[in-house]
């Protein structure tokens, strides 16, 4: 924070997000994976991609770790988007449930976190990713320490 700016009127977590988006939404791993952070509001966000054949793994589907960066992506940003000006986070867990493989013939899938509960220093964020019908591919719950910056 610059000398000239005070913590009042510093951005809170939900404007800051809303910069990113307004930015492109991509953060540097988004870049790797194709993704991007496509919607924010307070509590929630939501995160697209296309899986291909860069996210496969020697199975010939795309590797679960692709789901859960954009599942783990999802949660964070949620927490996120409720933080104060002064506050971080940091994920302790992420628990991934895979219900359907991807491949690249998949197509665009989405992940959309929300905050289920969050107090001063932890948050709970449950988060699914679909496909473009809605059917369900991976979910997740995740717990995140929320810290003072």
């Amino acid at each position: 924070m610059s000398a000239d700016r005070t913590s009042a009127d510093a951005p809170n977590g939900l404007t800051r997000v809303r910069a990113l988006l307004a930015a492109g939404g991509r953060p540097p791993i988004g870049e790797t994976l194709d993704f991007a952070l496509v919607e924010v509001e307070y509590g929630r966000a939501v995160f697209e991609g296309v899986p291909g054949r860069h996210a496969y793994n020697p199975m010939g589907t795309i590797h679960g770790g692709y789901a859960a960066t954009l599942l783990d992506s999802a949660c964070g940003i949620a927490v996120a988007s409720r933080l104060t000006h002064d506050q971080s986070f940091t994920t302790l867990e992420l628990k991934v449930a895979y219900h359907k493989a991807m491949t690249e013939k998949t197509g665009k899938v989405r992940a959309d976190g929300v905050v289920i509960s969050m107090g001063r220093r932890v948050a709970f964020v449950e988060a699914h990713l679909t496909d473009a019908a809605g059917t369900l591919l991976a979910s997740a719950t995740s717990t995140l320490l929320v810290m003072s910056a």
